[in-house]
């Protein structure tokens, strides 16, 4: 049995999620760069660039939340962190996918709310750093 799934963080299936769409921004980025060059304004393709990073970036911050379960995984506010990283990436990253393939503008209002999860998540990691150090 794995002691960080019997405390209630499950770093392994966190590590996972972490992977996958660390993965998957880097198979973005190669479709932006050679599926969609040219094809985009360069404003788009700058949208486009931005919801990769920003998925990469989380992607290694839930990587970080990952690990840190894997050593403490009685840190209670890994699980909020974790799942707002997650959602941060499918609103934020997800939103500004679809707003430049499809063109539907209206979009980009759902974009703030995944902003929004990826604070939500900064401040979870610095209540557990807080907790931790305590």
């Amino acid at each position: 049995m794995n002691p960080a799934t019997e405390a209630g963080f499950p770093a392994g299936t966190w590590l996972s999620v972490a992977a996958i769409l660390g993965g998957l921004a880097v198979a973005a980025g190669a479709f932006g760069a050679h599926a969609l060059e040219g094809r985009l304004s360069e404003h788009y393709m700058n949208v486009f660039q931005t919801a990769v990073q920003y998925q990469m970036f989380h992607a290694l911050a839930l990587l970080g939340v990952a690990l840190i379960g894997l050593v403490r995984p009685d840190a209670s506010w890994l699980v909020p962190a974790a799942w707002a990283f997650l959602v941060g990436i499918l609103l934020f990253s997800g939103s500004l996918y679809t707003l430049v393939l499809s063109g539907v503008k209206v979009l980009g209002a759902i974009t703030p709310i995944g902003g929004v999860a990826f604070l939500v998540g900064w401040v979870c990691l610095v209540v557990t750093g807080l907790r931790l150090g305590a």
